[in-house]
């Protein structure tokens, strides 16, 4: 009994850091995106495929609020292939 409570002490933890860092990050790219005024940020294929990796488990609906510099759901064509 005494292990589940310290488990879920510590789980309790670890979840409000990661909140925390989460809340941060937000922040921090909010802060850039202020810096580039209406400049686009210019971003590489393999960044967007980087970007788009990361993303895909999130969904559509959650990343739409969370991303702050980068618009979702568009599909651009390049050379090399499809970018997501």
């Amino acid at each position: 009994m005494i292990l589940h409570v310290l488990i879920a002490m510590v789980a309790g933890w670890l979840q409000r850091h990661q909140q925390h860092v989460i809340t941060y990050l937000q922040e921090e790219n909010r802060v850039l995106k202020a810096q580039l005024g209406g400049r686009r940020l210019r971003l590489t294929d393999t960044e967007r495929r980087r970007l788009a990796a990361l993303a895909h488990p999130l969904g559509r609906q959650r990343l739409t609020a969370l991303a702050t510099l980068v618009v979702c759901g568009r599909s651009i064509h390049t050379d090399s292939g499809m970018v997501s």
